[in-house]
């Protein structure tokens, strides 16, 4: 195991889930952002994180599983059944922890003992968990290329995900100054996912197509269950779909133009 592959996908992981606690800034200044702001950035990040799925994490696994079993179905079964594992690792998450979304209420297992306060933390952390996955497994199978330009695209949307996730806290009842904390907090969740990918893809290359494809999963899951409702709730749909289209080039011109250099 290359345990500098390892310490750099925690590192790549932690650089782009601290950029939450930078989204989060606004909400300690001027007044809060309108709900169409809101859905518009989380469609931004909804489609940052559909193109990073699609290109900088199943066409490589694709590629790798093609160098490694050559041309037939192996590699498309691999890529088929990764991803179907990634997702439903992230809804066996979304039936077992406690959490709780801002507009819809409780879901999951519920437990007496979890504060008001941390149901939100495990929802979030449901959504972050796979970004940093997906950029620990790309750190750590050493594509340097597509690894930076997967960061980069996680560390952008990330920007305006603790915006959302500060203005959500707000709307609920929490100060400026928690919500802020709160969101920030939630981003040390991608560092334990880096951790987790890093080493998974170190083990055995030939692990590393798997790696890819889960975490392009579970992105692909917390996408359609989690965050496009999320931004369609309110009526924004035009907004919210803007916001998706925007992200979506934004990641795909930065992982053509950075993986080609």
């Amino acid at each position: 195991m290359s345990h500098n592959l390892v310490l750099l996908a925690v590192f790549a992981s932690f650089i782009t889930g601290a950029l939450t606690a930078l989204g989060a800034l606004p909400v300690l200044f001027g007044k809060k952002p309108s709900e169409a702001f809101n859905d518009t950035l989380l469609g931004f990040a909804a489609g940052v994180m559909l193109a990073a799925s699609f290109f900088s994490l199943i066409v490589p696994s694709i590629d790798i599983s093609t160098e490694i079993y050559g041309p037939g179905p192996w590699p498309a079964a691999i890529a088929v059944t990764g991803i179907l594992l990634g997702a439903l690792a992230i809804a066996a998450l979304h039936k077992l922890l406690p959490h709780e979304h801002f507009v819809t209420g409780s879901d999951g297992h519920q437990s007496e003992k979890v504060a008001g306060v941390w149901l939100f933390v495990f929802a979030i952390a449901i959504h972050n968990f796979p970004e940093g996955l997906a950029v620990g497994v790309a750190y750590g199978s050493g594509q340097q290329d597509t690894a930076f330009s997967l960061a980069l695209g996680i560390g952008l949307q990330n920007i305006p995900e603790g915006l959302a996730v500060a203005v959500g806290l707000l709307a609920v009842g929490y100060s400026r100054l928690k919500a802020f904390v709160v969101a920030a907090l939630t981003g040390l969740i991608e560092p334990l996912g880096g951790l987790f990918g890093g080493v998974f893809v170190n083990v055995s290359e030939l692990l590393l197509p798997w790696g890819l494809v889960f975490a392009a999963g579970a992105m692909l899951f917390v996408i359609s269950h989690e965050i496009i409702p999320e931004t369609h709730r309110h009526g924004h749909h035009t907004r919210a779909t803007s916001g998706l289209m925007i992200g979506l080039v934004v990641m795909l011109f930065l992982d053509v133009w950075l993986g080609a250099v």
